[in-house]
């Protein structure tokens, strides 16, 4: 067995991606949502820190490159369908969204608005100097 045969078992889209949610290990809160390919993919399980694709860069995107906000992989798990990836990780500095905040998902609709429900906890333009 090849031990890239794992990545053979994901439906890939015809771009070649996999959307991948990244959720705390310790509260199974979700983080965020990003695209994988099968080179990060394999980047992610070979070093235990979530390498994503960029779509609107066209690039791998090491999650935390330029934040510091690193995400360490404590598992890795495949949908039914074989189309989604989740991925189960501790949040290094608490911060997985570019806003600043703990979750990218912080907006909830509330009677048809969506309402920001969670903090910043740091101002982006100190996180992205």
């Amino acid at each position: 067995m090849n031990d890239t045969d794992f990545l053979d078992a994901i439906k890939w889209t015809e771009d070649g991606l996999v959307p991948a949610i990244a959720v705390d290990h310790k509260t199974n809160k979700n983080l965020m949502m990003a695209w994988m390919n099968r080179e990060s993919l394999m980047l992610t399980v070979e070093n235990n820190v979530a390498v994503y694709w960029s779509r609107s860069r066209s690039k791998l995107w090491r999650k935390g490159e330029s934040s510091g906000h690193t995400q360490q992989i404590k598992s890795i798990r495949l949908d039914c369908d074989a189309d989604v990836v989740i991925l189960n990780v501790e949040q290094i500095g608490g911060i997985a969204c570019h806003t600043g905040r703990e979750s990218c998902f912080y907006r909830e609709l509330q009677d048809g608005k969506w309402v920001s429900v969670e903090p910043v906890i740091k101002n982006p333009s100190d996180i992205y100097k």
